[in-house]
């Protein structure tokens, strides 16, 4: 009786084209109640509820049991739960083009050795943290000289941040045509507002390559030397945070010497350039 069990096995899986292994994984599972089932019908009820168009995320969301969305991801594709993506619409996708972010291209390309003042600028935004809390700083520098043309300290990160700077820019400068700045390819760099300001400024606008943060080494280097030598972090208020960026900045720019501009601070060393013309 044993060999003739063994025999019909050994035909059972020479019909199904199958292992002998393969054919006792088979039948383990067909012996065991549907495991996901119960899952599968409240993802069901969820799923209905939407109409169809709840993906992934939706269904873990209103899940009253915590589940883990590779879960939820495998059992919609076992039991065909397929969500209904809306389509897109070819008008509006050619009006989103005229307003999505953009990148430039690289037309600094590190060249950092520069004689004319006012011509070529850098731009970035770094975080203050003081007294829990944090501040943001955003700056432009001029290559040539190493002066801080522009500046503005904020306690968020929305576009004026940026906005405000080109703006205390041409207050510090004036007329801003073919100027170009450099920045990286930050949200607030590539945002069309940014990018329709500058244009409105006649201003050229170029990006370092993504990951590249050497591309914009000269508002590194500035950010660097003042974390080392502000006391931003001892700061009880923004207000008393501002005050020392700008305490700082007029002492970069007005009374610390540096090595590579000749021993001269920034402004000496702009006046400098300017009287070689």
């Amino acid at each position: 009786m044993i060999n003739k069990i063994k025999i019909d096995k050994k035909i059972l899986c020479e019909i199904a084209q199958t292992s002998k292994s393969g054919y006792y994984k088979w039948q383990k599972h067909a012996s065991e109640p549907e495991k996901d089932y119960q899952d599968y019908i409240l993802i069901k009820e969820i799923f209905n509820k939407g109409n169809g168009k709840y993906g992934w995320r939706t269904i873990q969301m209103k899940l009253k049991i915590k589940m883990n969305h590779k879960k939820i991801q495998r059992i919609k594709k076992k039991y065909g739960l397929i969500t209904k993506i809306r389509r897109l619409n070819p008008y509006k996708t050619i009006m989103k083009k005229s307003t999505e972010h953009r990148t430039c291209e690289n037309i600094l390309n590190r060249e950092f050795k520069q004689n004319i003042p006012y011509k070529k600028f850098c731009t970035d935004i770094t975080y203050l943290p003081f007294n829990h809390r944090l501040a943001y700083f955003s700056a432009i520098k001029d290559i040539a000289s190493g002066e801080i043309v522009g500046w503005n300290t904020s306690q968020h990160l929305q576009m004026d941040i940026v906005l405000k700077t080109i703006e205390n820019l041409k207050r510090n400068i004036g007329s801003l045509k073919d100027i170009l700045i450099h920045s990286d390819q930050g949200v607030h760099y590539t945002n069309p507002e940014f990018i329709n300001t500058l244009k409105e400024l006649n201003m050229i606008q170029s990006m370092s390559r993504k990951g590249n943060c050497i591309d914009n080494a000269p508002i590194e280097s500035f950010f660097g030397h003042m974390k080392d030598d502000v006391d931003y972090k001892d700061c009880k208020t923004f207000e008393e945070l501002n005050l020392q960026v700008e305490k700082y900045v007029r002492y970069y720019n007005h009374e610390r010497p540096q090595w590579g501009l000749k021993k001269m601070t920034p402004v000496k060393y702009r006046n400098h350039l300017l009287a070689k013309k």
